[in-house]
């Protein structure tokens, strides 16, 4: 089995080839224990035309096993020897330079003889396309992978004229029969599709690159014309995710019971789908509406899978997708009385990549999402995720991908109009327990991310509260919880030493305030329970428009930041009861592998600014450019005028991985340290702090609550409260501004940060076998905790 050989042997010497997929008891796992990786480099350096020809000719195999259907079981269980030869070998031949081109060249066996007439055969495919093309017949192969639809027991299906769209794997968009199943097609399926993600991998071993028209050739080519599966091979991977249900039939333990073939189908299927769905090399595509079949044949290589996905549109496909995956995203949430009793599954940062696609995607999905309460079925998990992940630095990533998910919604009215559906369901997080809404549970979550996460979240608060603020004008009624959080989050950032301890936090309190000020201007008559809350701390807000500049105070404050190394001060409300059967948020175990990330653009690349008009069409307000933040040791504005950040960081940071980012960190704490605050940086940013409305209010109503306090002699909030729900503020605060929400856009900075998230988490879930493991990844770096 071993590929150890002592001196070239000849590509025509059939019997000693033959040997590595003549076995018929060898498993996956078997191939990874008797080749090992030490072995497989030998070869490449020692004795290159071996491993060439090893390829060529398992290649060669599953060419002639997709031509002939694999009638026979030798012949089934030779596709499925060579398919996990070729999983072992493929990612040493991506780690060397010098082989990375092997498989798109056009003479396989490099020269060794009886190689010339197959090549014209195959009209001089290269390697690379002959194994793509076979592998996607071989997913289509009756008996093998799908259910025959043959009639007679003589009777031969012809692989060449086999319409696949007949055999897609599933029920679910574009195809309405749900074919037997069947365990053996399940894991067949499930090895090709491993080969093929394999295929895909060749980007692990390229560094990050800033330009995002580097495009995979193998995504390229799988994803063209030339794939005449294309379409059924999607379909059956989107419908077999979707219709997956890890509960099966309700009966408790029943995953004990019986082995469940299709997980491993359904996460191999979903992994194939985020890596194919990647952004098609940064090409402009048409907008949704566009039909004309020019713009759509200039559209650049035209990815199929981007293309089917774009354009799905029935409002039943839109509705099985959208349930699927809440299913399966609820799935790690859902608490029996008996533990351990449903099957858990692990796919969940798939299935979030999987949903931002969607929504990127095919903008009349995102409308589909938000049109109904159905929405709420995926925010639920996600804040459960994000909560859950809070304090595990090795979970950095999935954090990321559900605040982008929240902000992408979050520029839309309709999701900030549906967070005001109560919240009624109990599901188990360590929060404070409280009576309200979905609007409420984002606040209280966000709270408590930003309170008692670990220091990595810090460049996740702009996009925080910029979702808070985006759906801020539509918040109907707060709850006091949710309130008091929000007051709580004002206190700690206006803190002399945290303004001061960089040069862009002040940008944290401009967009709390903007909240505020939507809740007072938009949503005042729900709101008395926040109205409270501002008069009950009303210090901080007059503490903010008094804030001193003198340079005995600045100094001060730094010497307070040097004793606080902790970001904010943790919560001090007396809310300890959490939900029932929660657990709180735990760090990573020591010895768990991470993969590192490129750093996040700023807020305001990640997002460009609409003003709302009055008919509540949406208008983009052109960008500004500001001045950049930091000169040397000079203190510069921070020039927007609004709560717009340029978070410190220059454009082409966005390309450094987590360890370079903290390397460079290390190396210019030297410069950093030269930034100080000065009266003049804090003036420039003070005089703009929008305060008019809080403090018309605060001038009106605390005379008023003062007054029946001492009239009627209160000490009991629930009068008050009646009091301020009953008040009204009209004619006494300024004109309402403009309903302002800052979009996700997407920008090259975020194209590659999805990549490296989305590989390192396929890199991390492929453990048995362990595909990529110690080998010469480049997109990232592992690191253990």
């Amino acid at each position: 089995m071993c590929p150890c050989f002592p001196q070239p042997v000849e590509a025509t010497e059939d019997a000693f080839w033959d040997q590595f997929w003549a076995d018929t008891t060898i498993t996956v796992q078997d191939v990874f224990a008797l080749v090992p990786a030490a072995e497989i480099r030998a070869v490449r350096e020692e004795s290159p035309s071996n491993l060439a020809t090893l390829c060529y000719k398992a290649v060669e195999k599953l060419v002639q096993g997709a031509e002939s259907g694999c009638p026979t079981d030798r012949e089934k269980q030779v596709i499925l020897n060579c398919t996990r030869i070729l999983t072992r070998i493929l990612p040493y031949i991506f780690e060397d330079q010098d082989w990375r081109g092997f498989f798109w060249s056009t003479v396989p066996g490099a020269g060794h003889a009886g190689t010339d007439e197959l090549d014209d055969d195959d009209g001089a495919r290269p390697l690379a396309e002959s194994l793509l093309l076979a592998i996607a017949d071989l997913l289509f192969c009756p008996d093998f992978t799908v259910h025959s639809h043959r009639r007679g027991p003589d009777s031969v299906e012809n692989m060449q004229s086999l319409d696949s769209c007949e055999y897609i794997w599933e029920a679910g968009v574009g195809f309405a029969q749900s074919p037997p199943l069947n365990y053996i097609h399940d894991l067949n399926r499930a090895e090709l599709l491993r080969l093929l993600l394999t295929c895909f991998s060749e980007a692990m071993y390229l560094p990050p690159s800033p330009d995002n028209s580097v495009l995979n050739p193998w995504v390229t080519f799988f994803c063209s014309t030339e794939n005449r599966h294309a379409l059924p091979l999607f379909t059956s991977l989107l419908n077999v995710v979707c219709a997956y249900d890890p509960v099966g039939y309700g009966i408790p333990y029943n995953h004990l019971l019986f082995a469940d073939y299709r997980e491993q189908l359904v996460e191999q299927a979903v992994q194939i789908l985020i890596v194919t769905l990647e952004h098609d090399g940064g090409v402009p595509r048409p907008a949704a509406s566009s039909s004309s079949i020019e713009e759509l044949e200039n559209a650049g290589p035209e990815n199929l899978f981007v293309n089917y996905l774009s354009r799905i549109h029935r409002e039943e496909d839109f509705d099985f997708v959208l349930k699927g995956l809440a299913r399966l995203l609820t799935n790690p949430l859902a608490q029996t009385y008996l533990p351990h009793s449903t099957k858990k599954i692990q796919f969940h940062q798939e299935l979030l990549v999987l949903f931002w696609k969607l929504c990127d995607f095919n903008k009349k999905f995102l409308f589909f999402v938000l049109k109904s309460s159905d929405v709420l079925d995926v925010l639920v998990p996600i804040l459960y995720y994000l909560n859950d992940a809070r304090a595990d630095q090795s979970r950095v990533g999935l954090m990321h991908i559900g605040v982008f998910i929240l902000l992408l919604l979050s520029g839309e009215r309709n999701f900030g109009v549906r967070l005001n559906k109560p919240y009624s369901l109990h599901v188990p997080m360590d929060i404070p327990v409280f009576t309200g809404t979905h609007a409420d549970l984002l606040i209280v979550v966000f709270h408590k991310i930003i309170t008692t996460g670990h220091q990595r979240l810090q460049p996740l608060f702009d996009c925080l509260l910029t979702i808070i603020v985006n759906v801020s004008p539509y918040l109907k009624s707060l709850s006091m919880v949710a309130a008091n959080k929000l007051l709580h989050l004002l206190e700690a950032f206006s803190t002399t030493w945290f303004l001061f301890s960089t040069v862009q936090n002040h940008h944290l309190v401009f967009f709390l305030l903007e909240a505020f000020n939507n809740i007072i201007q938009y949503q005042f008559d729900g709101n008395c329970n926040l109205v409270y809350a501002i008069i009950r701390k009303r210090n901080v807000f007059h503490q903010l428009a008094n804030l001193p500049s003198d340079p005995a105070t600045i100094q001060k404050a730094l010497q307070r930041k040097k004793k606080s190394p902790d970001v904010i001060s943790r919560t001090s409300s007396q809310e300890t009861v959490s939900m029932e059967g929660s657990h709180p948020a735990v760090p990573a175990e020591p010895g768990t592998l991470k993969a590192s990330l490129v750093a996040i653009p700023g807020i305001d690349k990640l997002t460009e600014k609409s003003q709302v008009s009055e008919d509540g069409t949406m208008v983009s307000i052109p960008k500004v450019d500001s001045p950049q933040t930091v000169h040397s040791n000079q203190s510069v504005a921070a020039g927007s005028s609004d709560t717009e950040s340029n978070s410190g960081r220059d454009n082409e940071d966005v390309f450094y991985t987590e360890a370079e980012m903290e390397r460079r960190r290390l190396s210019s704490a030297s410069s950093t340290s030269l930034w100080t605050p000065t009266p003049e940086w804090i003036l420039s940013w003070k005089c703009k702090l929008p305060l008019q409305t809080i403090m018309r209010l605060l001038q009106v109503l605390v005379p008023q609550v003062e007054k029946i306090c001492i009239d009627k002699g209160l000490t009991d909030e629930s009068e008050i409260l009646k009091f301020l729900q009953h008040g009204t503020l009209v004619g006494l605060l300024p004109v309402p501004h403009p309903i302002l929400i800052r979009k996700y856009q997407a920008n090259a900075g975020t194209a590659m940060w999805f990549r490296t998230y989305m590989w390192g988490v396929v890199y991390l879930r492929n453990v048995d076998p362990p595909i990529w493991y110690d080998t010469d990844v480049r997109l990232f770096e592992i690191q253990r905790m």
